[in-house]
């Protein structure tokens, strides 16, 4: 669970999405992730460095390290399941997501009937 907690830190997963292919400076990791605050990159950054994700490079760069484009592929087929997860909640006309919240408001409301 501690690497979902790192994952869904804001930015975290689009810092990885730029180093997927090669190494960049600071400058432009930040220029590509929508001009975010340089104190927020330099959080994510070592954070991601700290989990052995991401590692710097000669000249100031930062790289995904084995580990991190290992984790990369990992989440890409993630993705690919939650898009067949998608349709077939789709086909029913539904995601599981919104059966979910209907079944705990149904249960709250006869909680509140029985109450």
């Amino acid at each position: 669970m501690v690497l979902l907690d790192l994952l869904s830190r804001r930015w975290a997963l689009r810092v990885m999405w730029e180093l997927r292919e090669d190494a960049a400076s600071f400058r432009d990791l930040q220029s590509r992730c929508d001009s975010m605050s340089p104190s927020v990159l330099n959080d994510r950054l070592g954070e991601l460095r700290e989990a052995g994700i991401v590692e710097r490079v000669s000249g100031g760069g930062y790289r995904l390290t084995d580990e991190g484009h290992e984790l990369g592929r990992s989440l890409l087929q993630m993705n690919d399941w939650a898009k067949r997860w998608g349709r077939r909640g789709a086909a029913r006309g539904r995601t599981g997501a919104a059966r979910t919240t209907r079944r705990r408001a149904g249960r709250r409301s006869r909680a509140r009937l029985a109450g």
